[in-house]
């Protein structure tokens, strides 16, 4: 069986994208991963539809000649480990073939990173899904937020929308970031790594 983040074209493959539901939270910092699955959807030519099964909204496409899951979960950030357990539970993917894309408070803005397992850094999200499918050890396509301001509470600061200088960036930086799943699904994670970092 292949090593945990190599590339293994014969099985399925879930890229989830974390983020809260809801229009109040549309734009805000906490809902890159959201933000990247959109991006991904609309290279598969696909739409997000409910899937009742999982607790998620979900669109089957190919990436990177993959069969590739997108994956939104619709609970709230904190409770996103049990949609995403039953979306690999339902698809039959394994945690080795899960992609999960986040914000990180650890890298400036826009800057995109792939990381395979270690720690969540605080991330509830990540904590979550560790917790629920029993392994840190999944690949996590991490995307910079960069740290509050001042003495701003980062969980304050999470839910704030993009400001008017990130804004013109973040298309790019989604892009950057969609171009990592698809180069992590076909080469693995060295080989992506080398090519990203």
């Amino acid at each position: 069986m292949p090593a945990p983040g190599s590339p293994r074209p014969d099985g399925p493959v879930a890229v989830v994208g974390l983020g809260n539901p809801g229009a109040e939270y549309d734009g805000t910092r906490h809902n890159v991963g959201f933000a990247v699955a959109d991006v991904l959807a609309g290279r598969v030519g696909g739409r997000f539809s409910s899937h009742r099964k999982s607790g998620s909204d979900v669109v089957e496409g190919r990436l990177a000649g993959r069969r590739t899951i997108l994956v939104k979960p619709r609970g709230y950030m904190n409770l996103s480990g049990g949609p995403v357990a039953n979306a690999l539970r339902f698809f039959s993917v394994p945690a080795d073939d899960l992609v999960v894309v986040h914000d990180d408070l650890d890298l400036d803005f826009g800057v995109v990173r792939l990381k395979l397992g270690g720690g969540e850094g605080g991330h509830n999200g990540l904590r979550s899904i560790s917790k629920s499918i029993g392994t840190k050890d999944y690949l996590r396509v991490r995307f910079g937020i960069g740290r509050p301001p001042g003495r701003q509470d980062p969980a304050d600061y999470v839910l704030k929308r993009w400001s008017s200088a990130e804004r013109r960036e973040l298309d790019v930086s989604l892009e950057l970031a969609a171009d990592a799943v698809e180069a992590v699904l076909a080469d693995g994670l060295e080989a992506a790594q080398n090519r990203l970092h």
